[in-house]
């Protein structure tokens, strides 16, 4: 068993639940995490075997390419799609993080992480 690790795939991108969030538009930071067997890769060397995270990386970026109110509604639509791609995951997390949030006070960041 193995995990494969995508982390801090930065987008900016107009997600939020104020209209202002939505035309002005923000970074966020997506971490993804995927349990899978990487037994046969790891024998082989052939990418076939394994989870391919070039392929996660186009999935989170189209789902972050999509407007949406709530981290969490873009982090369950990032889980839903990888695992489509995937089935062969055991366990996923996708962690979601807006940068500099507009909450009237200094704040790195603010996230939601979902758990499949």
């Amino acid at each position: 068993m193995g995990k494969i690790f995508l982390e801090n795939m930065e987008f900016y991108s107009y997600h939020g639940c104020f209209a202002e969030e939505q035309i002005i538009g923000n970074r966020f930071l997506v971490d993804v995490v995927a349990d899978a067997d990487t037994s046969e890769a790891e024998a082989t060397d052939v990418l076939s075997t394994t989870v391919n995270y070039q392929e996660i990386y186009t999935i989170v970026k189209n789902e972050m390419a999509i407007t949406s109110k709530l981290m969490e509604h873009i982090a369950s639509r990032i889980g839903i799609a990888v695992k489509k791609r995937f089935p062969e995951i055991t366990h996923l997390s996708v962690k979601v993080s807006k940068m500099n949030p507009p909450l009237g006070g200094k704040l790195d960041k603010v996230s939601v992480q979902i758990e499949l």
